[in-house]
């Protein structure tokens, strides 16, 4: 079994595409985040945070947590475990927004999903008028399929089970940012070892995205999510080469359905697609070669079909890697 122990706490311009940017992490180390939501969209708020500060080695030298005030219902109670009354009392955000600065400031983020929790921090920082103070990200689903770990899927509770990490509070941002920290260091340790570049991805806040322009005549807000109609787009000119397959890469004509919230907007991350030669598919069917989601346990209908018939499944950071070297249809 890995373990780490923690020490006791004491006291862009917008762009299309992030590029990746694999190389060592710097000297400020890492900050193992998990973050708490009221929900999955881009109105939703945080409603508590967890960070493991770690050294450049993986090592644990703080930890910190608190409750957040979301000034709203705070959604999902059965997931999360945080009622109306638990968080009446909590600080709001901007009152904590300069201690979760510090624990950040100087350090690579590291989450499970990375993308999701960026977004819901960033997010946080921009409506107190704040940046958030984080350059770099790295997610570890990306490092895990990267390490071709034997995982069956991207729960965090199969990284943990891998390492042997024991799980005390599922959905519990503290006891999650712990476990993400416990399975980070043999993670960061089987990189280094092994000659795999750490898959760190540039942070781009979202003030920077586009997200409070005027919505145009073809957005309309919906159950708190981004709606728009769909725009045709010429054919694809290469059949379709079959599904993607993990470990490979994309292949012109592939099938690329993609739902949830992104951080990229949704049409320049489709253009991109299409620029490499893939097909935008508006749903999911055995045909589809993947679904790209932020939200893989979601219940959207593409996710739910894309389990249905095992589809496979990359988050946005994994998309955008994988963008970057789409092969040559094999007929081209």
């Amino acid at each position: 079994m890995y373990a780490i122990q923690p020490e006791t706490p004491g006291a862009a311009p917008r762009s299309a595409a992030v590029p990746a940017q694999r190389s060592a992490a710097p000297a400020g180390g890492f900050a193992v985040v998990d973050v708490e939501t009221t929900g999955l969209g881009r109105t939703d708020r945080v409603i508590s945070a967890g960070v493991y500060q770690l050294d450049e080695d993986g090592h644990a030298v703080d930890h910190w947590y608190t409750l957040v005030n979301p000034e709203r219902d705070p959604g999902p109670v059965w997931i999360h475990g945080l009622t109306d009354d638990q968080l009446a009392g909590a600080p709001t955000f901007p009152q904590i927004a300069d201690e979760f600065a510090e624990r950040l400031r100087g350090r690579v983020m590291v989450a499970h999903n990375a993308l999701f929790d960026w977004n819901m921090i960033s997010r946080e920082f921009s409506r107190a008028g704040l940046r958030a103070p984080v350059e770099q990200r790295l997610c570890t689903m990306v490092l895990a399929r990267d390490l071709r770990l034997p995982l069956p899927n991207g729960k965090l509770s199969s990284l943990a089970a891998y390492f042997g990490v024991h799980q005390r509070q599922a959905h519990n941002a503290l006891d999650d940012a712990r476990v993400l920290a416990e399975a980070f260091r043999p993670s960061l340790e089987l990189a280094r070892s092994g000659g795999v570049p750490l898959p760190l991805q540039t942070c781009v806040a979202v003030a920077h995205l586009g997200e409070d322009a005027p919505a145009s005549p073809a957005r309309a807000s919906w159950t708190g999510a981004s709606y728009r109609q769909a725009r045709k787009r010429p054919p694809c000119p290469y059949p379709n080469p079959g599904r993607w397959e993990d470990g490979k890469p994309l292949v012109q004509g592939m099938r690329v359905a993609i739902t949830g919230d992104t951080a990229t907007d949704r049409e320049l991350l489709e253009d991109r697609a299409v620029e490499a030669g893939l097909h935008i598919a508006t749903s999911v069917s055995r045909l589809t070669s993947l679904l790209v989601t932020n939200e893989p346990d979601s219940w959207s209908g593409k996710a739910r079909k894309a389990r249905d018939v095992g589809t496979p499944v990359v988050g946005e950071d994994a998309f955008l890697q994988l963008l970057r070297e789409v092969a040559p249809h094999p007929g081209a």
